[in-house]
């Protein structure tokens, strides 16, 4: 439909559907109707001029001089009989009748019957009804004389059948006018209660907490209307959770927050004063003897680590608990993902690991440079730690992607280890889950933070024994040139 026509409402749509069925079925009857009045005129058309013929081959019996051509009247009126007319008499004016249809009539005397008809007839009523039939008596006069009457007896059934048959038809015609009414409404009700039953579904589902539901508008008028308000409405329901989740996550981090400052507080300063310590106690009491000595460095340097490692999940707990503040600039993908695999690449040379790189495409995003980098570091330090625990001779590969689609830029990383169980895979981005028994499980969740900072999304797709990918996805502003 064109946006600049306006779409006609649900209301006018029925209204004129309405007008439309009536203006049908009053059409199709008056047409019925016309057509059935037609050929009953015709009938009695032909009823009449039929009776106008024997009428007038009875006056010519009747004023004919000699002997009367009865085989010609018999002959006749045996057609004649077949059309409506079942019996015609010529009757002299002495009551007799002289020539009939019915050869045993003739010659014998008129019924008292008939004669009452005469009576009727002459005072004015040329018709009677019996049962069955019509008796008709029509006095023959010529000039001044009067040579007899004319006895029609007309079949009474024929018409009925006649008008039996046409209001039959009339009310098949009705009916069947009324029964494609009512297919159309059926269809109408159909067209217009499916989509409501579509949205009714859908609302359901959504209060089952299915948010993945979408109605297609496909009208513009109170139905599409009511389709759009529940997709808009849908959307918003979703946003409203996503809101929910983000208030929960803040409320947990903010535990987490103040949790960490404590224990930032009352852990920091005596690892500072045991790192301190042992220095001292590595100058004071470094022993003489070589074999003690070189023991001796060894569990100092051990100490230190240790040291070293505490100090640093502290760090890991201020790190995540702090709000993201981004320092976006315009970089370009590949000089961003060449310092992160420089830093590795050593790294994946001892541990007979191969990175290859698929990322000729070439574009500026907006990101924090430290940020970013640190994701990327994020994943690959984990690609690398799902080549723990297999075989040597397997082969280790590490594949970085960096493509497009539409307005959307993609990075991959692929790797071939050990992949992810699906149960581990609902709970990979959840703070503080880890199956490694060092580190306490939030790199992925900070990465998944960060790059939702930048108005991304990252995708987490593994299959157990045969690797896993995790697909970065952030918006790409297209009104600049790809280098």
């Amino acid at each position: 439909m064109n946006s600049g026509s306006l779409p006609l409402s649900l209301n006018k749509k029925l209204v004129f559907m309405l007008l439309l069925m009536s203006f049908i079925s009053i059409t199709s009857l008056l047409f019925i109707y016309s057509r059935l009045e037609k050929n009953l005129s015709i009938e009695i058309e032909r009823q009449t001029a039929e009776l106008a013929k024997a009428i007038q081959i009875g006056v010519e019996e009747v004023t004919a001089t000699g002997v009367t051509d009865e085989a010609r009247l018999s002959k006749y009126l045996k057609d004649l009989n077949a059309r409506g007319v079942r019996e015609i008499s010529i009757i002299s004016n002495t009551k007799e009748i002289v020539a009939s249809s019915n050869p045993e009539k003739i010659g014998q005397p008129v019924t008292h019957k008939r004669k009452e008809l005469i009576i009727k007839a002459e005072l004015g009523e040329p018709v009677s009804e019996e049962r069955g039939a019509y008796n008709v008596i029509v006095p023959v006069i010529a000039g001044n004389a009067q040579y007899g009457y004319i006895h029609l007896k007309i079949n009474k059934d024929d018409f009925s059948a006649i008008l039996k048959e046409n209001t039959m038809k009339r009310i098949a015609a009705t009916m069947l006018v009324f029964g494609f009414g009512i297919v159309m409404a059926l269809v109408l009700s159909r067209r217009y209660t499916q989509p409501i039953q579509r949205v009714v579904d859908a609302a359901r589902r959504v209060a089952a907490g299915d948010m993945n539901q979408q109605i297609s508008v496909k009208s513009r008028d109170e139905i599409g209307q009511l389709s759009e308000s529940f997709n808009y409405m849908v959307l918003k329901l979703k946003e409203m959770r996503s809101l929910e989740e983000k208030l929960r996550e803040a409320e947990h981090l903010s535990g987490v927050g103040l949790i960490s400052r404590n224990i930032a507080h009352e852990i920091r300063n005596p690892l500072n004063f045991i790192n301190l310590s042992i220095d001292h106690i590595s100058e004071k009491y470094l022993p003489t003897e070589k074999e003690r000595q070189e023991l001796f460095i060894q569990l100092i340097h051990g100490m230190k680590i240790e040291v070293q490692r505490l100090n640093s999940l502290v760090n890991d707990f201020l790190n995540y608990s702090k709000p993201i503040r981004l320092s976006q600039s315009r970089l370009k993908v590949r000089d961003l993902i060449n310092d992160v695999i420089a830093l590795v690449w050593a790294k994946a040379e001892a541990e007979g690991i191969t990175i290859k790189k698929d990322y000729e495409y070439d574009t500026e995003i907006n990101v924090d440079a430290d940020l970013f980098k640190s994701c990327l570091l994020n994943i690959i330090t984990n690609a690398f730690q799902s080549f723990e625990n297999l075989p040597e001779n397997r082969e280790k590969t590490i594949i970085v992607n960096a493509s497009s689609a539409g307005d959307k830029f993609i990075l991959s990383v692929t790797d071939n280890g050990a992949g992810i169980s699906p149960d581990n895979m609902r709970s990979a981005f959840e703070p503080f889950f880890t199956t490694k028994e060092t580190g306490i499980g939030i790199g992925l969740s900070m990465t998944k933070r960060v790059i939702e900072e930048h108005s991304g999304n990252i995708i987490l797709k593994s299959t157990q024994g045969s690797g896993t990918e995790v697909k970065i996805i952030l918006p790409v502003d297209n009104n600049r040139e790809n280098l």
